[in-house]
């Protein structure tokens, strides 16, 4: 009996060590620089590419330089966290009369947040970032420390809130590359990104009717434009995060003070698709192959990748398998879908994992046959 325990303690031990062994191949993979070379009016600008979080140009990208009403990009950001957007809010005083873009919001008038978002992101209403911020935290000063510490929590190093609309205050900044990666949070938000891709939108609530028109210029002058903010105060001049989307590409354009923000955006928006393509690295069922299973009703069961990877990458370059990470074998029991390895694509110094899963389910099989099939198999 003893010396039957200690055969199944090491067959065990020598189990598990098979389960951490993996096979890798390893390939190496270049990512080249290029380079922008348009004339850029802007201070400061930034193009970014979010799903590799790359930025393909910058100007004076970490400058920290007043943004104006693209401030209201991190408003709508909180916002959307903090409430639903059919909830009902009634207009208090101090949300009336305030200087700049406005939706002419009359106190005591009643508003859904939906509404009141669109006014905030087309039509760049101070008023409706005003009614916002007091609705969701009781007033400016701490609906600015919300929209900080969101801020923190994307890790932003060069941006501070004061306030939810824009309007010139000393401590309030960001810079180009910060302010790109706010955008992309938005464009996360399936419907704050319907909200900022929108050019008109009308509301009607029973006698009231309102229509928000939006101020991007770029929806109706950019091919695939589809957001984000404007801005403006003479403080801070044009600024502008624009945004398009082409042949699954999705591109982000950061100008702060710049006269010809338009041809701007426009040109560095052209660089990146012209540099960049989006391709197929792995389809649905690819590094299809058996794996003996342990334990289990079955002895084997298929696995495959789980789904279709598409990357963006610039052209010419190619993405190569870093490693196959698979287990010898698997134990029982396993559901069908379950991921069982990854493989590591690699392309420069970003990876891409493509994962593994199982074909197909298998139940676990009683303990006399779980001995026997390990006996058969160190006979």
């Amino acid at each position: 009996m003893r010396r039957n325990n200690a055969i199944i303690y090491i067959c065990v031990i020598i189990i598990t060590l098979l389960l951490l062994s993996m096979l890798s191949i390893y390939a190496a993979a270049s990512f080249k620089a290029s380079g922008f070379s348009g004339k850029i009016s802007a201070k400061a600008a930034a193009l970014y590419e979010p799903s590799s979080e790359s930025f393909l140009y910058t100007k004076n990208g970490n400058a920290r330089l007043p943004m104006a009403s693209t401030t209201k990009i991190m408003t709508a950001i909180v916002v959307a966290e903090s409430c639903r957007m059919d909830e009902t809010l009634i207009v208090g005083p101090e949300s009336v009369g305030i200087e700049g873009s406005s939706a002419y919001l009359r106190e005591g008038d009643e508003y859904t947040i939906l509404e009141l978002t669109y006014a905030l992101l087309l039509q760049s209403a101070n008023d409706a970032a005003t009614a916002l911020a007091y609705y969701v935290a009781g007033g400016i000063p701490e609906f600015a420390d919300l929209m900080n510490a969101k801020a923190e929590s994307l890790g932003l190093e060069n941006t501070h809130f004061t306030n939810p609309h824009g309007l010139d205050d000393e401590e309030h900044y960001t810079c180009a590359t910060d302010l790109a990666k706010i955008g992309a949070c938005l464009l996360e938000n399936e419907l704050l990104s319907e909200i900022v891709s929108t050019y008109k939108k009308t509301f009607t609530y029973g006698e009231r009717t309102r229509t928000y028109i939006n101020h991007n210029k770029l929806l109706l002058s950019f091919d695939d434009a589809n957001g984000i903010k404007t801005g403006f105060t003479k403080r801070c001049g044009r600024c502008l995060v624009g945004s398009a989307m082409r042949d699954g590409i999705q591109l982000i354009c950061v100008t702060l003070d710049a006269p010809s923000d338009w041809n701007d955006q426009k040109e560095m928006m052209e660089y990146g698709f012209d540099i960049l393509e989006s391709v197929l690295i792995c389809v649905e069922g690819d590094f299809a192959q058996s794996v003996p299973v342990l334990g289990g009703s079955k002895d084997s069961i298929s696995i495959s990748a789980k789904e279709d990877v598409w990357i963006i990458k610039e052209k010419g370059e190619s993405a190569t398998i870093k490693s196959i990470n698979i287990p010898r074998y698997l134990i029982a029991p396993i559901n069908e879908g379950d991921a069982v390895g990854e493989v590591v694509f690699e392309l420069g110094d970003r990876t891409y994992a493509v994962e593994i899963v199982a074909n197909e389910s298998v139940s676990a099989a009683s303990r006399e046959n779980i001995f026997t099939k390990i006996k058969k198999i160190f006979r």
